[in-house]
């Protein structure tokens, strides 16, 4: 899915993180691992286990919902601040299989004071494009009263 020459770099976790999508340190947890593309592209290779499935051989919908806001919420993350979904949209286009590789990439897309616009994609193997997510995002911690 990724390309010989595309040039990613980690996303360092917290390793005391509980994160349901991203957290090391949660055993239920999808555990997932994100990257940054060259261009500032937020790019998740994961392969979702049957364990999160909805319908036989699918992943359920609560999880792709799950994937697309992990994926935006880390591209706002990459300013250096943390922020929470204050909105989303998805759109489900094609069934997610489960035990079988996608590629997950997001965006910001602009910045507004603590509001961050994002967008989010799931492709399979052949590129092909199963869920997509737009978001806003709301900064938090600091003085902003949360």
């Amino acid at each position: 899915m990724d390309t010989p020459t595309e040039k990613l770099t980690p996303i360092e976790h917290s390793a005391q993180s509980r994160c349901f999508g991203c957290g090391p340190a949660n055993p239920a947890g999808l555990r997932l691992e994100f990257l940054r593309a060259e261009d500032g592209t937020i790019v998740c290779l994961p392969t979702i286990p049957t364990s999160f499935e909805g319908p036989l051989g699918y992943v359920h919908g609560g999880i792709i919902a799950t994937l697309l806001d992990e994926t935006m919420s880390k591209s706002v993350r990459t300013l250096g601040v943390t922020a929470v979904t204050g909105q989303m949209e998805i759109k489900y286009l094609r069934p997610v299989h489960s035990a079988t590789p996608i590629r997950i990439e997001g965006r910001l897309l602009r910045s507004e004071g603590r509001k961050h616009w994002t967008e989010a994609r799931i492709r399979d193997a052949r590129g092909r494009e199963l869920a997509r997510s737009k978001g806003l995002f709301i900064e938090v911690g600091g003085n902003h009263g949360f």
